[in-house]
């Protein structure tokens, strides 16, 4: 039986989305199997849950004893490999990212222990010392990471981790701009210009040496943890696909000139690629890697969007329940325009 808990839920901007938290017998059961695996690592329920439900997850805060929370994670379908993924990664990259608790993988269910403050909060009260030096710590060891993944790549696709390998780039932008509703004619005419360079750039990309790997393409300032000084746990992979490990410059590029200026960009992309400088490459070749990679980061950003709980039908106010991600799809592929800031 479950606990009597007082309980909130939080749908953010997002009042109308259909999740299956909605299902009474989905949440009898997935508050079932939380409980059983708390209560196999010797803990229960003590205190207030907290519920945050989003179109890509539905996610529960659970106090549960003395260690701090415990948090369950619910993913989409199309984002179900996450479970999996989080439990393999824990074995590979022991330290790197967080060791859940329990995992079902074929429903795409975790329960994650609490990873401490995020690293926005590192950087709001300036505890990793000069801002951007933070970041790049963070970026040379999430690409240190990604290294060490390299010849796991056969084993994280198995897990279903979608593929966006870089050469299929070109077909799975065609697929997309077919698919999107919310492109306008001129969008279309500009991608469909861009065709022919879009091709040549995955082509140089794929040919430069460096293989594909896992990308988490939303690496950006509260997707990983701070526990400690020079500490840092990245979590939160349903957004994440194989390609181009460079593709990962994207997002926590973007977060970081938002917050200190586009100045900070040359310093973090040199941070991130020292890592990757016994690959064969000059520094010249590896950054015009990055360059590129800069602009095809995007193509991970429209699939992510796609991943999420099939959509109900709208609410009254015509927003969130059947919103299928189209219109933030249709910005990233219009990003694929914009030059590289690099």
């Amino acid at each position: 039986m479950q606990p009597d808990v007082r309980e909130t839920v939080d749908r953010g901007d997002f009042p109308g989305a259909v999740t299956p938290w909605d299902r009474p017998d989905w949440r009898a059961e997935a508050l079932g199997w939380a409980a059983d695996a708390l209560a196999a690592h010797g803990l229960g329920e003590n205190g207030p849950r907290e519920v945050r439900l989003r179109p890509w997850s539905v996610l529960v805060r659970f106090s549960a004893g003395e260690g701090g929370p415990v948090w369950f994670k619910a993913n989409p379908p199309a984002g179900a490999f996450e479970a999996g993924l989080t439990r393999a990664l824990a074995d590979w990259a022991p330290g790197s990212v967080l060791r859940p608790l329990a995992v079902d993988a074929a429903r795409g269910w975790a329960l994650l222990p609490d990873g401490g403050p995020l690293f926005r909060q590192a950087l709001d009260e300036d505890r990793e010392g000069g801002g951007p030096l933070a970041w790049e710590a963070v970026l040379g060891r999430y690409a240190e990471l990604q290294r060490s993944l390299l010849p796991r790549t056969p084993e994280i696709e198995a897990l279903g981790v979608p593929r966006a390998r870089t050469a299929a780039l070109p077909g799975i932008l065609d697929r997309m701009v077919g698919e999107n509703t919310a492109l306008d004619d001129t969008d279309r005419r500009a991608l469909h210009a861009l065709r022919p360079r879009f091709a040549d750039w995955c082509a140089e990309l794929a040919a430069a040496g460096i293989g594909d790997t896992l990308d988490h393409s939303d690496l950006h300032e509260a997707q990983l943890f701070a526990p400690g000084p020079g500490r840092y746990t990245f979590f939160d992979w349903g957004d994440a696909s194989v390609t181009h490990p460079f593709c990962s410059l994207l997002v926590p590029g973007r977060a970081a000139a938002r917050r200190y200026g586009p100045d900070v960009l040359p310093r973090l992309r040199d941070a991130y690629l020292e890592p990757w400088t016994g690959a064969g490459l000059t520094p010249g070749e590896l950054r015009r890697a990055a360059r590129l990679a800069w602009r095809l980061a995007a193509i991970g950003r429209v699939l992510a969007w796609g991943r999420f709980f099939p959509a109900g039908p709208r609410d009254a106010d015509g927003g969130g329940a059947g919103d299928t991600g189209d219109a933030d799809r249709a910005r990233w592929l219009r990003e694929l325009l914009t030059r590289p800031p690099l």
